[in-house]
């Protein structure tokens, strides 16, 4: 019989931290190399039984620590173009952030320090549509300017940082 998975959040309140076990940060790392990969052969390279992986797994999608999606190739879909904003506003951060997370368009949101208040990432399907997008961020009444960085060439994308 296996122990169930290690996922507890930290003692500090204020940090929301998760702490894994070495088992668990296993399992996540082998995912990150393949997330297709099937328990039992994940289960073999960690030493638990696949009914254990099963387990752990869910428990770390439940606890949020985790998603397992399929990334896509936007090029590919059609969406021609990418881009990152940066936005200037007025007021409290965190209801413009609300507002941007809406956008159906808008799939990354994050609030910054310096001279932009949040970043935010589009995919589009041409100029065009980047441009509606942009009108609907600048009608967002605290918004006082953007600056759209075009993405020319996707140089690196990867999700395997681990566990650490």
């Amino acid at each position: 019989m296996t122990t169930p998975p290690k996922v507890r959040r930290d003692t500090d309140a204020k940090s929301g931290t998760v702490v894994l076990d070495e088992i668990s940060k296993r399992i996540i790392e082998e995912l990150q190399s393949d997330g297709r990969k099937p328990y039992a052969a994940i289960g073999k390279a960690v030493g638990l039984s696949e009914a254990a992986v099963r387990q752990r797994v869910q428990r770390l999608l439940d606890a949020g620590v985790m998603q397992i999606v399929a990334v896509t190739d936007p090029l590919t879909l059609g969406f021609s173009r990418q881009a990152m904003i940066g936005i200037k506003c007025e007021g409290d951060l965190e209801e413009v952030a609300d507002e941007l997370s809406a956008i159906a368009e808008i799939d990354y949101v994050v609030l910054t320090a310096g001279s932009l208040d949040i970043m935010v990432e589009v995919v589009c399907e041409s100029d065009q549509h980047l441009l509606e997008i942009l009108g609907k961020i600048r009608a967002i009444p605290t918004v006082r300017a953007t600056e759209t960085f075009v993405y020319l060439k996707l140089h690196k994308q990867t999700y395997s940082w681990g566990t650490r």
